[in-house]
């Protein structure tokens, strides 16, 4: 039987006020603009996209290795269960059922930490996301350019995105423009630590590991994605100056290094969350697989 430290109620309940503490300003604010129905073009995206809820994002996890003394209010969820009247853990159970899951998620781990990153993006992919749709735009933001000029600084550049999640939302115009061609078929293959968007996926990738995965890494993931989807939106030809983002103008060659300086400083930033997540993933395979035994 694996051991575990057990935590006294007022051990655990201080360690889950700072992890609330700790993500309510984002958390607040979100619901907030759900109840008057606002929307928001940056931060939005950081609870729609990536599918962790406010309250999901909120409830504090010790992770594998860890029960908690009486705590009832996480015996009430399925992802817990009792080890006697007093105690609960994260059920060990269902860890065999994540097992596909998490063999792929080592694996593009591990595949994206060993490729050298790559700076030549300039973070055109939102450029491309409206290339010839002057009608069509996915956030409720003028375009800092206009149609035309946005389109014709597509076609000036070599557009090589990597990320199979950015590529799909490409205009159709834009897709031939891009080499390569990423796809969730070749995901493993094309992923580099060079990409805003594989440093922000770690987000979503820790907080699918929950209730197994301590919420201290989930909270340092999400707070690198918040740092990263600011860039990402001020690099975009957006203009988002009236929500306090000033722009990345990567259209000229300033704004082509400072977006450069700015990814390559998420990328170092990003590499030992990578391997955290790396060797949580491996504990938990091996976990699954003890009990899938």
């Amino acid at each position: 039987m694996r051991r575990l430290r057990v935590l006294s109620r007022t051990e655990w309940s201080a360690r889950a006020e700072e992890h609330r503490a700790r993500v309510e300003p984002w958390t607040r604010e979100r619901v907030r603009r759900r109840e008057v129905g606002e929307k928001h073009p940056v931060w939005d995206f950081l609870f729609e996209y990536y599918n962790l809820s406010p309250g999901g994002l909120e409830r504090w996890h010790p992770g594998l290795g860890h029960a908690l003394a009486e705590a009832p209010e996480y015996v009430r969820l399925a992802s817990y269960a009792r080890l006697d009247d007093r105690t609960v853990t994260a059920d060990p159970s269902r860890l065999p059922a994540r097992l596909p899951g998490l063999t792929w998620t080592r694996e593009l781990l591990s595949r994206t930490a060993g490729r050298p990153a790559r700076w030549g993006c300039f973070g055109l992919h939102e450029w491309a996301m409206v290339y010839r749709q002057p009608g069509d735009r996915r956030h409720a933001a003028r375009l800092r350019l206009g149609p035309s000029a946005t389109d014709a600084v597509v076609e000036s550049h070599r557009l090589a995105c990597t990320h199979a999640d950015a590529y799909r939302f490409y205009t159709a115009d834009a897709r031939p423009l891009n080499r390569p061609a990423p796809t969730r078929d070749n995901q493993l293959e094309l992923e580099q630590p060079g990409c805003l968007h594989a440093n922000m996926d770690l987000y979503r990738i820790a907080f699918r590991m929950l209730p197994f995965l301590d919420s201290d890494t989930v909270a340092d993931a999400f707070e690198l994605a918040a740092e990263i989807r600011e860039v990402d939106m001020r690099a975009s030809p957006y203009d988002l100056r009236a929500h306090g983002f000033d722009p990345i103008a990567v259209e000229t060659a300033e704004g082509k290094a400072e977006y450069v300086r700015r990814q390559r400083d998420v990328a170092a930033r990003a590499e030992p969350l990578r391997e955290r997540l790396l060797r949580a993933t491996h504990r938990l395979i091996e976990n699954a697989q003890e009990d899938a035994a």
